[in-house]
């Protein structure tokens, strides 16, 4: 018993680690995943987000229990018109988001893109709506021509990806001259400078950032007992302490570096140059 929580810290450190370690543990723990909550309605995979004062947002009936995360993903998609646009979400989980952000923002199309095969099937049986549709694929090889979209989001996925620079090449590859890149992730204090250092070499132009990590530990705190009583339900018992820091319950090591300043959540608004 004594070694469990050590192993848990070195798991967790693992999924942060180099590139193509953390892409194929992430892969395989997303793909369990699904599996193991298919049937719970579990529609969305980030952590969650509220202002305070709470921003009182109009949700369907059908909405209201992802109240919180929703309100991450209004954040984010807020940060550019997506209306009439054509939108890709690279890494859309479970399309809880996607259709969100499709059924109140009125996209021109809405495409969403995940490697999790699972997921992908899960979001095509969940997710019937026009103009939405979801397709497997590399977030660090989009199957998509130049210029495909208008507007690219990305919410909590990057910190995943074996090369983030290689993502926002990506990314600057298929937007269209003048089209908006909207992004929220984390990173912890080692890895920081990495993550800036590529944000400031990418061809794309910053337009807007902010710290958003109170916002985050507020959401955390609203959805931590549902979070908490899925994980004890649906995944194994020598699980629940990776599950609870991926989740970001209360307490959680994920949660307490938060608080701490140790890992650092922002969001950002990008422009691609009209010249390019």
């Amino acid at each position: 018993m004594c070694c469990g929580p050590l192993l848990r810290v070195l798991v967790l450190d693992q999924l942060y680690a180099i590139g193509k370690i953390r892409r194929v543990l992430w892969r395989i723990w997303y793909a369990f995943i699904t599996r193991r909550v298919r049937g719970a309605e579990v529609l969305f995979l980030n952590y969650a987000f509220q202002e305070e004062p709470p921003r009182l947002l109009s949700l369907e009936p059908a909405d209201e229990s992802n109240r919180a995360c929703i309100q991450l993903y209004h954040h984010v998609g807020s940060l550019a018109v997506l209306r009439d646009k054509t939108v890709l979400e690279v890494s859309c989980g479970h399309g809880g988001g996607a259709s969100y952000l499709a059924r109140t923002f009125g996209p021109r199309s809405y495409t969403g893109l995940d490697l999790n095969a699972a997921g992908i099937e899960f979001c095509r049986r969940r997710h019937v709506l026009d103009k939405v549709d979801f397709v497997r694929g590399d977030a660090e090889a989009l199957p998509f021509p130049e210029e495909s979209f208008e507007v690219v989001i990305n919410v909590e996925a990057s910190h995943c990806y074996a090369s983030f620079p290689r993502f926002l090449a990506e990314v600057a590859r298929v937007l269209r001259p003048g089209g908006h890149f909207l992004y929220a992730d984390f990173r912890f204090a080692e890895n920081r400078a990495a993550w800036e250092q590529a944000i400031g070499a990418s061809t794309l132009q910053l337009k807007a950032q902010r710290e958003i990590g109170a916002e985050v530990l507020r959401g955390m705190k609203q959805n931590s007992a549902h979070s908490q009583l899925l994980i004890t339900r649906h995944l194994p018992k020598f699980l629940h302490g990776l599950a609870t820091d991926f989740a970001g319950i209360e307490g959680s090591r994920v949660f307490r570096a938060l608080q701490s300043g140790e890992l650092t959540y922002r969001s950002y608004c990008f422009q691609k140059p009209l010249g390019l």
